[in-house]
């Protein structure tokens, strides 16, 4: 079968309010940060699965009070009192529970935070009490956050995300498809993002229409690699 050349044009993430989707499986977190303007609280965790969510919340967040997103493993390259004077979203806190400076670094920035004023968001897979921070006083700080868990996508989740990322490649699949993905793929958007990506570049290079077919071929290729 003749191929064709492919394209591999970047798809930029949407991180927009509208470009969440509300399911069972991560409403109560939306919630979280959805009504945190009407809430006095200034501190706010949210945990969950790799993929399921959390950074997009963490946009939304930032883009209610202007806030700047950060790297728990970077905390260390920022000066931490001027950091201090804005919203903050420091995301994957767990990476950091072996590293004490980048906790303390941490810890001092949640208490600068707080005398100024300022809003501060973590994130982190696990539940919270089992991100297993070696720093005491921050792990028990942080436990004590207004906090929610997302969960791992649900089928009307799923479903929908799928749906959106074949739209923004301009590919209608076959009505089978979608179900077929979402009973077979990992449970996560990441993976509904790579898996439509790679069915994209099968579909052009091989010349074949998006079916559950070519759906198939393109999860045992990625099992194999």
């Amino acid at each position: 079968m003749s191929r064709q050349l492919t394209f591999d044009i970047p798809h930029q993430a949407a991180f927009k309010r509208e470009d969440f989707y509300i399911s069972t499986s991560n409403k109560v977190a939306f919630a979280l940060i959805d009504d945190v303007l009407e809430s006095d609280d200034r501190r706010l965790a949210i945990s969950g699965p790799r993929g399921c969510g959390k950074t997009h919340l963490a946009h939304i967040w930032a883009t209610k009070f202007n806030a700047r997103i950060i790297q728990a493993h970077d905390i260390a390259d920022y000066d931490i009192p001027n950091l201090s004077l804005q919203a903050i979203a420091v995301e994957n806190v767990p990476q950091i529970a072996t590293d004490m400076d980048a906790q303390r670094n941490l810890f001092h920035l949640h208490n600068l935070t707080f005398e100024f004023g300022q809003r501060l968001l973590v994130t982190g897979q696990e539940s919270i009490k089992r991100w297993g921070l070696s720093l005491p006083d921050l792990q028990s700080r942080i436990e004590s956050f207004p906090s929610a868990t997302l969960e791992e996508p649900d089928d009307l989740l799923l479903s929908a995300i799928l749906g959106k990322l074949f739209h923004d490649r301009q590919i209608i699949p076959k009505t089978d498809v979608i179900p077929y993905l979402v009973t077979h793929m990992e449970r996560s958007i990441n993976a509904a993002r790579q898996i439509v990506k790679d069915i994209d570049h099968a579909s052009l290079a091989q010349r074949r229409n998006v079916t559950r077919s070519l759906a198939r071929d393109v999860l045992a290729e990625n099992e194999h690699t």
